[in-house]
Parts: structure tokens; sequence; C-alpha cells
């Protein structure tokens, strides 16, 4: 019998890999067109609030727009990207109406100037297609989880241009401490898809190529060193900013209704107080400014408390790139006072504030290649590994899985 098993395999693996070849591809067509669709949307709007930035006045008309949108399609608790990790850990289906529901508040979002990013939406955007795809082709429990994953994936990759990156992101975040290696080939194919049929559609990567590589020795080991520890610090610092001013907000203004216009008036007011519109919308260009050496002193402070309102109100996005764009500023500006390049610190702090708020170390070592090149990289997985150990278990997403405490020297043992 052993060897009718062992003949046997090679037939299951061929009949495995075909399945997810072509449930892959079709994921990444669907998932490129998405994403390519959601960016030149996101960046028509972004474009017609900068020559209009009246429009950020209305913003608390926007919160209402939303929570109506919301209300019409019966998201009436959406748990962002947190619903969608739930999915993938418990195997449960998505409600196919996530989709317009995450779109559409994400513009609005984007329109009227709350800063908030892209990704969550992108993950929310492929975690629901996925679902519906899934009934389409009759996939059972632990195929829909799989095909999840790669959907998330799809959409990620069509939106930042960054394959390697979302696949492994969507590998590595839900359960911190544990990749689920069988989902490697439907992730990181459907990316590679999505990534390419986005491409084809005017989608490129946004990054900027670090040519000249620093040198890590014993005479700057510590300043690299209290740059990481300054991140990690910065980093539990920004998870308990962003989750205590939900809980706030919810506790102190417990109607949706006039919690999320109330948010919308704030950063209307902030943003005529500060006299600056770049706190506005996702960040991204605040922080490859930052990369390549410009930073003002209080911008990551600023970001931070505009995306801790927007989001605390209810507004939809994400979070990760305004972690780039604080991550980034505050790494430039310590960069500075440390002597050390200040653009390199700064794509050090973007990629170190990334891997604090979501726990994803080889993910975050990954996107510092397809984002900045591989010139250092050396740098990137000294502050990545520093910075996913002090960061602790705390993450900006709550349904996130701790396999193990970072802190512990047990490792699983063999069943005897």
């Amino acid at each position: 019998m052993e060897w009718q098993d062992k003949l046997k395999r090679p037939k299951k693996y061929a009949k495995w890999f075909c399945k997810w070849v072509f449930l892959s591809v079709v994921m990444g067509i669907v998932g490129g067109l998405l994403g390519a669709v959601f960016h030149h949307v996101l960046h028509f709007v972004t474009h017609l609030r900068l020559e209009h930035t009246w429009l950020v006045l209305l913003l608390p008309i926007g919160g209402l727009l939303t929570i109506g949108w919301y209300r019409l399609l019966k998201l009436k608790r959406n748990r962002g990207t947190n619903e969608i990790i739930d999915a993938v850990l418990d195997g449960e289906e998505l409600k196919p109406q996530i989709a317009p529901g995450i779109f559409g508040a994400a513009v609005l979002t984007h329109l009227f100037g709350g800063s908030a990013g892209r990704e969550g939406a992108a993950l929310q955007l492929g975690g629901s297609a996925a679902s519906a795809l899934s009934k389409v082709f009759g996939l059972k429990r632990h195929s829909r989880r799989v095909l999840i994953m790669a959907g998330m994936s799809a959409v990620f990759a069509g939106l930042f241009g960054t394959p390697l990156t979302a696949a492994l992101f969507c590998m590595e975040f839900e359960s911190v401490g544990m990749i689920f290696s069988p989902a490697l080939l439907p992730c990181y194919l459907a990316a590679f898809t999505a990534s390419s049929v986005s491409s084809l559609l005017g989608v490129h990567a946004e990054g900027h190529l670090l040519e000249t590589a620093a040198v890590l020795n014993l005479g700057n080991l510590w300043a690299y060193l209290l740059l990481a520890i300054l991140i990690s610090i910065l980093g539990a610092i920004m998870v308990r900013v962003f989750h205590g001013a939900e809980h706030l907000s919810a506790h102190h203004v417990e109607n949706p209704w006039a919690r999320i216009a109330v948010g919308g008036a704030l950063i209307a007011v902030l943003t005529y107080l500060v006299g600056d519109h770049r706190f506005n919308g996702a960040g991204m260009d605040m922080a490859l400014e930052a990369v390549q050496g410009n930073a003002d002193w209080y911008s990551f402070l600023m970001k931070m408390l505009f995306t801790a309102i927007t989001l605390a109100a209810g507004f939809k996005g994400g979070e990760i790139v305004p972690t780039f764009c604080i991550g980034a500023t505050f790494g430039c500006v310590v960069g500075g006072l440390l002597d050390l390049d200040a653009g390199l610190c700064g794509a050090l702090g973007l990629i170190g504030l990334f891997c604090c708020a979501t726990n994803s170390p080889l993910a975050s070592i990954v996107l510092s290649i397809e984002m900045f090149g591989g010139a250092n990289l050396h740098l990137f997985a000294f502050i990545c590994v520093i910075c996913f150990v002090l960061s602790g278990q705390t993450g900006l997403y709550a349904s996130q899985i701790n396999q193990f405490d970072k802190a512990s020297e047990q490792m699983p043992q063999r069943e005897s």
C-alpha cells in the first residue's frame, strides 16, 4: 500500500498545482483590474481636491455620505481590514457588498481630504472579490481561505506595484510568527499577474532608488541602533494613539453620524489652522520627499494627529500609507540629528515603522528592495529585525493572532 500511495502523490500535487495556477491567474486578472481602476479614481479625486482646496470644508458632508453609503449596502458593522483577517483565520464568507462599500467610502475620504491610505481598501476589495469568486467556483472552506489571501495579494500588488511584498504580507500579517506556506504559489502568482495587468493600465510602483550604499560599521552602529529603537518607540506610541482615539471617539460620541461629522469638521479646522494641505490624503508624496532628505520636524506629529482623527471618526481607507509618511518624516528628521544621511534614514523610518505597525518583518525587508533597491539591504534588515522585536505584541490590527511571544525562547516540539 505504501508504494501505491507514493505513486498517487505526484498526481495529487499536479492536480493541486493546476487548480491553483488557474484560480490564481483569474484572481490576478480581477485584482489587477480592480487595483488599476481604484488607483486611477483615487488619483483623479486627489488632484481634484488639490486644485479645489475648499473641498476639505465639505469633509463632514463626505462623512455623512460615507455612513449613508454603508447603511444603504447593509454594512452597519463593518470592521474593515480586521474583518478580512477574521475571514482568513476562520474561513468565513465575506459579504459581496464590502467591495463597493470600501471603494466608494475610500473615494469620499480622499476627495474631501481625510488623512487615510489605500491599502486597507485594497485588502478589503481583494478579499471580497475572492470570496465572491470562491462561490462561483464552488470552493470549500479551506480553499476559500487561500483564495482570499490570494485576492488580497492581487489588489495590493495591482495598486502598489510590489508583487513579492504583497504576497508575503498577505501570508504573514494575519498570524504573527507563522506563514502558511501552501499559500505561497497562489499569493505570488495572483500578485504577479495583478501587477502585470495594472502596469499595462498605467499603474507603476512608487519608490525612490537609493543608489549609494551606506556602510554599517562599529563607528556608526550606535547611531543606527538608536534610530531603530526610536522608530520602535514611535511605533508603539502611534498604535496606541490610533486605537486610543478610536475608543475615545466611540465612547464620547456614540452616534456614528455625529462622530464622523465632528471628526470631519475637526480635520477641516485643523487644515486651515495649520495652513498646509499636505497632511490631508494618503501622504505618499510627503513620504517620498522625506526619502530625498526633505521633512519638517513636526510633520510626523501632524500626520499622526490627522490620521488618528480621520480613522477614529469613521472615515475609510487604511493606515499603512499614512504610516509610511509618519515613519519617513520621522526618520529623516532623526537621521539629520544623528549626523546620518537624512534621505536614507527617511527610507529606514518608512520601512521600520511599517514593520512595527504590521508585525511583518519579511514583507518589510522585501518592500525595502521593491521600493528603494537592494543597495542598503543589510541596513533595512538590521532596522526591521530590531523594530519587529521591540514592537512587542501590539499592532494596527486587533484581529491579528500572535502565535509566539517575541521574547519567548520556547520552540514547538515534535509530537512523540
